[in-house]
């Protein structure tokens, strides 16, 4: 059974990301995994285990920056948790979303469109905590 629930920091550790997503374990913390508690995120469950999580940070007012932890769960898993997430980015008034996607990590930029996003700036070096170059994605209301 799918559910979504509120985000809770121990949520991150029970989720095995998926590979070009793998490396970020190394970077998140429980504690930054608290702070994001703060904000509005939710984590997908399937029968009862975390399998993906995705919220928004407030940067200002007018301004949010969009982040998600997911597993390689599948096709089916996938559609209905980029309904979730799509449902909740649709219902955040804010000016200027941002999200931003690995250069070399294609189904993020692709997943990234289909959520509303376009490509505002292709490459920014070194952006990534381990030094991977990263794309940025608005949504602009």
């Amino acid at each position: 059974m799918f559910e979504v629930i509120p985000f809770k920091a121990e949520h991150l550790a029970a989720i095995k990301l998926q590979g070009l997503q793998a490396h970020l374990s190394n970077w998140v913390t429980l504690e930054q995994g608290r702070g994001l508690e703060e904000y509005p995120s939710y984590t997908a469950l399937v029968d009862g285990k975390p399998i993906g999580a995705a919220g928004v940070l407030w940067m200002w007012r007018g301004r949010a920056q969009a982040w998600a932890f997911l597993s390689d769960t599948g096709p089916k898993n996938f559609i209905k948790g980029h309904r979730a997430v799509k449902r909740f980015l649709d219902g955040c008034y804010v000016q200027r979303m941002e999200m931003t996607c690995d250069c070399d990590f294609p189904q993020a930029h692709r997943w990234a469109k289909m959520l509303g996003f376009h490509m505002e700036t292709e490459r920014m070096p070194n952006y990534s905590p381990d030094g991977r170059d990263c794309s940025m994605y608005v949504r602009l209301r």
